[in-house]
């Protein structure tokens, strides 16, 4: 059956060909809108940055976290001509300073200096007032190091196996030092606790410079520290070194055995250090800073002095640096549910 055309039927034919067009003009409007804001941002990456970017480091002065946060400020600062300012604001296992630079401006100019501290506190502290991967977006990875389980010369135990055996016999006698709760120092020692089964008492202090003061002055018996930070004290023999974390030994401590070796099973943890921007930062940016990063991170020089310290460089892309905190956000909720870790 053949369509009568009508007026008012030439009408609508119309109205609809008006409304398919202008859904097209818009459609072609938001396109070349979309194009131009990217190229605005490709080119504002460019000239980035164009005034001082502080990185904020939520933990005290003197560890591995603030260490790092500096070299890189100064590296950052050669490779793109800008100044790099670090501002430490340490507190609450990482949480003070953590939720102020999440809620700073998106614009590349305020950076985190972060830990596995963060992804251990997705479990550990739920309550906290951000999310890490809600409010954050990874920028690139700088390294990895293993720790080391060190003890007063005074307390009377030369190896692992002495720690042990005190603190079966003696439940609740030794105690541990860290730099705050939920802090790869912290964890370190809760694993120890599940996998070794012994009560030790956790002592958390807001650094690791006062935890580390302590033990060196005999005020707490152990700590397990960053080898970067603590090498230099075991071969000066002011802390007697009884295990290393890693799955195989460290480099920098070879004739210290690894507690997964000396009788603990399944016993491994190190810390690692990152850097995020919070949420809504242009990637065009990130990616700049990223591939900044990752060209220090590379550097045969860097490479170098590093594996001095005991650390090794991480070099992801953005994209892979995400999986990489999602992963070890998982990772951490199984050990914590598991070991049943709770805070102090």
């Amino acid at each position: 059956m053949k369509t009568k055309y009508t007026p008012q039927t030439s009408q609508a034919v119309k109205l609809q060909t008006q409304k398919r067009r202008a859904l097209l003009a818009a459609l072609a409007s938001l396109a070349f809108i979309g194009t131009g804001i990217f190229l605005s941002q490709q080119a504002h990456a460019q000239n980035y940055p164009t005034r001082p970017v502080k990185i904020v480091v939520p933990f005290a002065t003197g560890g591995p976290a603030d260490n790092y946060a500096r070299f890189m400020a100064q590296r950052l600062q050669d490779s793109l001509g800008q100044t790099f300012v670090v501002d430490n604001k340490p507190g609450a296992g990482s949480v003070i300073g953590t939720d102020l630079a999440a809620k700073a401006a998106p614009d590349g100019y305020t950076l985190l200096l972060m830990s596995n501290t963060q992804t251990v506190n997705e479990t550990l502290i739920p309550n906290k007032p951000y999310g890490l991967m809600k409010d954050f977006v990874g920028v690139a990875p700088i390294n990895y190091s293993d720790l080391v389980l060190v003890v007063n010369p005074s307390k009377g135990m030369n190896t692992l196996a002495d720690v042990i055996r005190v603190a079966r016999a003696q439940p609740g006698k030794l105690n541990y030092a860290s730099s705050g709760p939920g802090t790869p120092y912290h964890m370190a020692g809760e694993l120890f606790k599940s996998l070794a089964k012994i009560d030790v008492v956790h002592v958390p202090y807001k650094g690791s410079s006062g935890a580390r003061t302590d033990v060196l002055a005999g005020q707490v018996d152990m700590m397990f520290d960053a080898v970067t930070t603590m090498t230099e004290q075991v071969k000066a023999g002011k802390v007697k070194a009884v295990g290393t974390t890693g799955r195989v030994r460290s480099d920098v401590l070879p004739d210290v055995p690894t507690l997964n070796e000396n009788g603990v099973a399944g016993y491994e943890a190190t810390i690692w250090l990152g850097l995020m921007a919070p949420k809504g930062t242009p990637k065009a940016i990130v990616d700049r800073l990223n591939e900044a990063v990752s060209k220090i991170a590379a550097q045969a020089d860097v490479k170098q002095q590093w594996a001095k310290q005991g650390a090794v460089p991480i070099i992801l892309n953005p994209t892979q640096f995400d999986k990489y905190l999602q992963d070890d956000i998982a990772k951490w909720a199984g050990v914590i549910k598991s070991a049943n870790i709770k805070l102090d």
